[in-house]
């Protein structure tokens, strides 16, 4: 740390997540990916710009800090842990301001896609062997 510089004030979890410890859904996993919506898009993510008016514009006047930080980061898409390793902050943490952010239509996620089946895999490859 710099001299002169004061640190930011450690805020306790319960403090950013408004007392609770679940996020409002389940899905949302260290794995799971974030990313910015544009709430007056057709669907797009950040509607096709790369500036942050959108989405900060559309927050409540009430958003946290750690809200707007975290609609700053998924203007590009991050996984929950990468989020939560740029802010400082706790998975538990992240995923609960996440939620609110999904909730509130500010924030899109993609669930990580599902494990494929060995046997699967196993067959593939079988079928590759017998090419070569």
């Amino acid at each position: 740390m710099e001299p002169g510089v004061e640190p930011d004030p450690v805020v306790p979890v319960y403090v950013i997540t408004h007392g609770r410890a679940a996020p409002t859904r389940n899905t949302l996993q260290p794995e799971t990916l974030l990313l910015a919506a544009d709430p007056g898009a057709d669907g797009h993510p950040d509607g096709g710009r790369s500036s942050l008016r959108g989405p900060d514009r559309a927050l409540p006047v009430t958003a946290t800090r750690e809200q707007v930080a975290l609609l700053r980061l998924c203007q590009v898409q991050l996984s929950v842990a990468e989020v939560a390793a740029y802010l400082r902050l706790p998975v538990s943490a992240v995923t609960v301001v996440a939620a609110d952010l999904i909730d509130g239509g500010h924030l899109i996620f993609r669930a990580p896609a599902s494990r494929t089946d060995l046997e699967i895999l196993k067959e593939v490859l079988d079928g590759l062997r017998n090419l070569v």
